[in-house]
């Protein structure tokens, strides 16, 4: 007979029958005003992330895994994995402005300029690259520091 499930604390239950609470509010205030358009706009998320974003990152990863791989070296992929996710994180949150294509809304809503969204993305991410290349460097140099000598 498998064990039986062992409930959390009453603590932990409180935790979350409030965080379904919570999202249960934020719910009904989200579909409150135009719920039609909220949930069109959350069908197509799905489906633009299933049927173009997926099989493009799904893509992209395998290139890098076989890139990567062959030389039996798949614990590096990695080191490309991380900044790539954080970097394209960073560009799903602010395209608009990143594209340029929130310029005057930006503006009248804030009163700042939306000019140097791009350079900061670019910038940070070829800090996230660069930052994974050099935690590369260290651990090959690390490996091969403590690796014994090939006998002769």
């Amino acid at each position: 007979m498998p064990p039986r499930p062992r409930l959390g604390s009453p603590f932990q239950l409180l935790l979350l029958a409030c965080s379904f609470a919570l999202a249960a509010y934020a719910g009904i205030r989200l579909f409150a005003g135009d719920w039609f358009g909220v949930a069109l706009w959350i069908v197509g998320a799905a489906l633009l992330h299933d049927l173009v974003l997926l099989p493009l990152y799904t893509a992209a990863d395998r290139a890098v895994v076989r890139g990567l791989g062959a030389a039996g070296r798949r614990d590096r992929t990695l080191y490309v994995r991380v900044p790539a996710v954080l970097s394209g994180l960073l560009l799903l949150v602010w395209f608009p402005l990143i594209s340029g294509m929130a310029d005057r809304r930006y503006r009248s809503a804030t009163g700042l300029s939306p000019d140097g969204f791009l350079a900061r993305w670019l910038l940070i991410t070829a800090v996230l690259f660069g930052g994974s290349a050099l935690l590369l460097a260290r651990r090959v140099r690390r490996a091969a520091k403590h690796r014994p000598p090939a006998p002769h």
